[in-house]
């Protein structure tokens, strides 16, 4: 069975469009069905295989969910981290997961698309000639 409907899938890389429009930043989702580390770890082992640290501005947002498991982990690259309350991450952790709480992955997942999409705008306005970096696409890993 498909973590996501079709549907679903068009609504997160929806989101992650819609959130790029106004920030020179990037945003991914990386889905896998299990976890075999600490899920910051594991964000972090994809936010490298996934290039995100190439951004020109390294202003890259990655945010990890392991369905089966249900952890999670949102990391942002150097110049984001630079920017951000010290709390934002936490923050929007929280704000997930009063989604997931509930059985609404795909609505979890949105509502951290918006907010890394908030700040990324506010400190990377989208600039004349910005290109996007990186896919919009949900990156559905195997857990190797």
């Amino acid at each position: 069975m498909a973590v996501f409907t079709d549907e679903e899938q068009q609504r997160i890389q929806k989101a992650v469009a819609d959130a790029e429009k106004n920030t020179s930043g990037e945003i991914r989702v990386c889905i896998e069905k299990t976890c075999s580390d600490e899920p910051l770890n594991r964000a972090a082992k994809y936010f490298a295989q996934l290039e995100m640290h190439k951004t020109k501005l390294r202003n890259g947002v990655l945010i990890y969910v392991a369905t089966v498991d249900r952890k999670f982990a949102i990391i942002g690259d150097a110049g984001i981290n630079q920017v951000v309350p010290d709390d934002f991450w936490d923050s929007t952790k929280e704000d997930m997961l009063s989604q997931f709480k509930y059985g609404n992955l795909v609505e979890g997942i949105v509502t951290g698309i918006a907010k890394a999409g908030e700040q990324l705008k506010q400190y990377f306005p989208h600039q004349a000639g910005d290109t996007n970096e990186l896919s919009d696409d949900i990156a559905f890993m195997d857990g190797n």
